[in-house]
């Protein structure tokens, strides 16, 4: 069924909603997909479990004893006019640090055994996307990753995985093609970035980004003994704005040592965030961002 929009609105069986909002991905309509997907998420429907947003679609959870899923046709229609462009888009939501060890030895190790997988057979993941992104060093592909925050567009895979996309134009955006064949294995907290999308991996296992770096915090704590993880096991949620801050050897090692003792804590501070402002002139306004999070 199509939506007045160009939505494509399909069901799945008698528990989900799929609405697929477009054939590519863009970061305003990854960004009105989450404004509608937030939208249904507070109109607080008898029956809705979950509203997933990704990049392009959102899919809706029912409880079928509870609601009929063709019934939130109106509600979405509703949503969707209330939301017609990314510029009515204004999210609340938070911007938080994540201190980055870039270049680090755990990763460059392990992508090393796994050029046979791999574009270049002789450089690591960070000298690759350096080099096919035109920087000048690895020093200043660094400083374009981490100059710029990242918004959350797509929690997937598993616990604690949220895709990203950088709040940069479209002309500065990164881009990595992912590994010819997956790695079987890749480093807890490893930065990763394949297409336009940037993420942490929560656990150790399999990958196909391009890594770039580790975090020295961790995106997910199924113990939640972490003050940060107290109320969820799972630091991102869609829409989050994630700055990663370089950091050296020493600096990893010093909060790993918080981390491990339960008594580190996120730099993080609530935030209003406008598409239509930041469109109107994306690097002032992250400068905007950046001094609400570093703000006492």
């Amino acid at each position: 069924m199509e939506l007045a929009d160009g939505a494509r609105l399909s069901y799945g069986g008698e528990e989900f909603v799929f609405v697929e909002m477009t054939e590519h991905m863009s970061l305003p309509g990854a960004l009105r997909i989450q404004a509608i997907a937030d939208a249904l998420v507070d109109l607080d429907i008898d029956g809705v479990r979950d509203v997933c947003p990704s990049n392009a679609s959102y899919m809706v959870r029912v409880d079928p004893d509870r609601c009929d899923p063709r019934s939130l046709l109106d509600p979405i229609r509703d949503q969707h006019r209330r939301f017609v462009g990314a510029d009515d888009v204004a999210l609340e939501t938070e911007i938080l640090e994540v201190p980055v060890l870039y270049d680090d030895p755990w990763t460059t190790e392990t992508v090393m055994r796994f050029r046979d997988r791999h574009q270049s057979d002789h450089e690591n993941d960070l000298e690759y996307i350096t080099r096919v992104n035109g920087f000048e060093s690895t020093d200043a592909f660094i400083a374009a990753h981490s100059g710029n925050p990242f918004i959350v567009t797509f929690m997937c895979f598993v616990p604690g995985n949220a895709e990203s996309m950088q709040l940069v134009p479209e002309e500065m955006q990164i881009q990595a093609p992912k590994y010819v064949r997956p790695r079987t294995d890749t480093p807890e907290r490893a930065l990763g970035h394949g297409g336009a999308f940037a993420t942490i991996y929560p656990a150790r296992g399999a990958g196909g980004y391009q890594l770039v770096g580790r975090a020295a915090t961790p995106v997910f704590d199924l113990s939640q003994t972490l003050p940060d993880f107290a109320a969820d096991p799972v630091l991102a949620h869609a829409g989050l704005l994630v700055k990663y801050r370089p950091i050296d050897r020493d600096e990893y090692d010093a909060v790993r040592v918080e981390v491990e003792e339960r008594r580190y804590r996120y730099l993080r501070r609530p935030v209003t965030f406008t598409l239509a402002d930041f469109l109107d002139d994306p690097l002032d306004y992250n400068r905007h961002l950046l001094e609400e999070l570093h703000s006492d």
